[in-house]
């Protein structure tokens, strides 16, 4: 048995690739939904596309030649679900994890895609920059999934992101919210990089292609700064079986609701006559603009054969399940708490009290501020994982408008998310991990096998996750509306700090990291 054990984990690691990537970051004249702007994209616009498989090694070299004073000019990359078991160096919140990097300099990340496979995505984490257009997909495929025999085709023509695009600079829509206290509202949005606006261009809609008979597998990423969306397929229903980058339990839907920076794979079974069918995504997001069509997301689902055209079709899905006349448990909307983790299911420490147990209430403060606990979070001068190895342990040791909690290695932790009335519904993502919901917003509570993803909807009523401290690194956790994390609606981490400067589970430092933060240091205020 050790032997066969061994050679199997030797047959892994043989496997297992090193792949390299080049990102160039920046600026660009764009007008995805016929406005042109300029912009700022990772090497190009909808980002260069991140392919790997599980287990593979990735060196991923971002390079920063951003130029327009309008927008920010250093910048950093967060690798959106990977939980870099050593490398938080490499996870890219700037002041927590890194220091940004600086323009005309350049940053090789590092790391293992470990035993994650999924669906992620990337973004720019310094300031609201990734509303300017600094974010690009992420996949991992893995040729042993346990639901392969579910679907035919998972491809580059099956991922589909959402996003909500703004004409004006980040900065600039920054310092208006922190005038006006309103969270800014996008001008379109974007279906596979794709829009339109009240009284701007017809842009072709976006098609996706398919052939009758087959079975697809749709990775959706929502990669926007604010907008939720209602995603279904005209006529089409829809099997979830991958959340957030875990595999669940397949459940049959008409729609599902996605939020920012959630990821949902679902199963479309391409078996209604050959034509064209609207797959739609109108947004939800809170507030108003004058040009923003909110219902006008969407892109074309096109059978192989089917005519040029826009579809015709109506929103009346088909179905299958209803014999005599008789719903027999037909498919419905999805509620999140209906979904179960297919592998390993359980949320840590069961039905048992959990180690630690946090209360996290936010609030608006006014003029562009949010806080928790009362606390506006302010980055600090120096990353938070610098910090740790200099030898900070305790609470203490952090400035109070970090907002940091230490956490044991190996506890139960629980969070109770209290939401508030604000007419926001606001996804909180956990860096580091990913976290059972044992009762979200509208369902029961469930300790036995509730879904598992690393962003949660909260609205005013409130969620309660659990994760167990088992990655040493420091780990934000916050709203991804990116306003509002700008805003301070964040708090950190700091997992095992011991941990995370010796023994086995130490962080894996490089000398090029170090240099990030005198480089940036020394830039005049305008370029950092």
């Amino acid at each position: 048995m050790r032997k066969t054990a061994a050679f199997l984990l030797l047959l892994g690691h043989a496997l297992a690739a090193t792949v390299n990537f080049d990102i160039n970051v920046h600026n660009s004249v764009e007008s995805p939904d016929g406005f042109p702007r300029s912009s700022i994209v990772a090497g190009q616009f909808g980002g260069v596309p991140i392919v790997l498989n599980k287990g593979d090694f990735v060196n991923i070299n971002v390079t920063n030649t951003l130029t327009d004073p309008t927008m920010r000019r250093s910048t950093s990359i967060h690798w959106h679900g990977l939980f870099q078991d050593r490398t938080a160096s490499e996870d890219g919140p700037s002041f927590v994890n890194q220091c940004p990097i600086a323009p005309n300099n350049s940053y090789v990340y590092s790391f293992s895609t470990g035993n994650q496979s999924g669906t992620y995505w990337y973004h720019s984490h310094l300031s609201t920059q990734y509303a300017d257009g600094e974010r690009g997909t992420f996949v991992i495929y893995d040729p042993e999934d346990p639901l392969r025999d579910l679907y035919d085709v998972d491809d580059a023509g099956t991922i589909i992101t959402l996003a909500d695009w703004y004409h004006t600079p980040a900065e600039q829509l920054m310092n208006q919210f922190k005038q006006d206290d309103v969270t800014p509202v996008p001008a379109s949005g974007l279906f596979n990089g794709v829009g339109r606006f009240i009284g701007g261009p017809a842009i072709p809609w976006a098609v996706v292609t398919v052939e009758q008979g087959k079975r697809y597998r749709f990775r959706v990423i929502d990669i926007s700064a604010f907008s939720a969306y209602t995603v279904s397929v005209d006529q089409h229903l829809m099997s979830i079986i991958e959340i957030d980058g875990i595999e669940t339990v397949p459940l049959t839907v008409t729609s599902f609701e996605i939020h920012a920076a959630q990821r949902y794979s679902f199963v479309l079974n391409a078996t209604q006559p050959v034509g064209n069918y609207w797959f739609r995504a109108p947004m939800t997001v809170a507030g108003s603009n004058p040009i923003l069509d909110k219902e006008n997301v969407k892109g074309i689902l096109r059978y192989v054969g089917a005519p040029v055209q826009d579809p015709t079709s109506s929103a009346v899905v088909v179905h299958p399940l209803a014999k005599g006349g008789v719903a027999n448990a037909a498919p419905a909307p999805l509620e999140e708490y209906q979904l179960q983790t297919l592998i390993d299911p359980g949320a840590p420490g069961g039905s048992a009290p959990a180690d630690h147990v946090i209360d996290l209430q936010f609030d608006e403060a006014g003029k562009g501020t949010w806080e928790i606990n009362g606390i506006s979070y302010v980055p600090p001068d120096l990353p938070t994982l610098l910090k740790i190895i200099n030898g900070a342990t305790v609470e203490s040791d952090f400035n109070v408008s970090e907002h940091t909690f230490v956490l044991k290695n190996q506890e139960v932790v629980e969070l109770r998310i209290h939401g508030a009335d604000h007419g926001i519904t606001h996804p909180f993502h956990l860096h580091g991990h990913a976290f059972d919901i044992v009762q979200s917003a509208s369902g029961p509570v469930n300790f036995v096998n509730p879904p598992r993803r690393d962003v949660i909807a909260v609205d005013q009523g409130g969620v309660v996750i659990r994760f167990r401290a088992d990655n040493p690194g420091p780990w934000f956790l916050h709203c991804h509306i990116d306003w509002h994390l700008e805003a301070g609606l964040a708090v950190v981490f700091a997992e095992s700090p011991p941990e995370e400067r010796e023994g086995p589970q130490s962080q894996i430092i490089k000398q090029e990291w170090l240099d990030l933060c005198p480089a940036y240091d020394a830039l005049p205020p305008e370029f950092q």
